[in-house]
């Protein structure tokens, strides 16, 4: 999910928030079961792709779902082929590829004050047992905002080793980042611990 919404009247647009969240999720679920070769994306990976014309999404705001995350899926892509063997490889990171995609397409068609909405309503029950519905879309609403900051983050450390002529690995590449959003984390923790949230 990394780009902006895209104001739209298509099918997609508007489907209710929540039932748009819940088909997500079962179609990332039914992905991650069902996809046991690597041949099985297909059918997968041509849903997604009617699924974002049905959006009339623009092929640029499309791609910008996918380019941030190319390094991280090429490097586990690289990490499962070393470790297992590349059918696993290409399921594993083909698999993510689809994930990242649909996520992002709910994320295009679909404003976060409605998807903040739909969670707080779908939590309500639990505030019988102590848990604060506000409280879980303040969650997914971070959740939502990290996406983007760590994959910035991952560009950073890219084009700041490639501007020095260092060499690239996995370790080089991930644990920069890393630390980078543990130093974010730790900020953004402060801003809500400033502002009353840490109990």
């Amino acid at each position: 999910m990394f780009a902006t919404y895209q104001p739209g009247t298509s099918l997609l647009h508007r489907i209710p928030a929540g039932a748009k969240i819940l088909l997500v999720c079962v179609l990332i679920v039914a992905v991650t079961v069902l996809v046991r070769q690597p041949w099985h994306l297909l059918p997968a990976m041509g849903l997604t792709v009617v699924l974002y014309l049905i959006g009339r999404i623009p092929a640029r705001a499309a791609w910008d779902q996918v380019r941030p995350v190319l390094p991280m899926l090429v490097a586990i892509l690289v990490l499962q082929w070393i470790v297992a063997d590349l059918d696993t490889a290409l399921r594993v990171s083909g698999s993510l590829l689809v994930a990242v995609t649909i996520a992002g397409l709910v994320a295009l068609t679909t404003r976060v004050s409605d998807m903040l909405d739909a969670v707080t309503r779908a939590a309500g029950p639990l505030r019988y047992v102590g848990a604060s519905p506000d409280r879980i879309a303040l969650v997914l609403v971070l959740t939502i905002r990290a996406i983007p900051l760590l994959a910035r983050q991952l560009r950073q450390v890219t084009e700041a080793r490639k501007a020095r002529g260092l060499g690239m690995s996995i370790r080089a590449l991930v644990v920069p980042t890393v630390l980078g959003a543990l130093t974010t984390a730790d900020q953004l923790g402060d801003a809500l611990a400033a502002r009353g949230y840490d109990d």
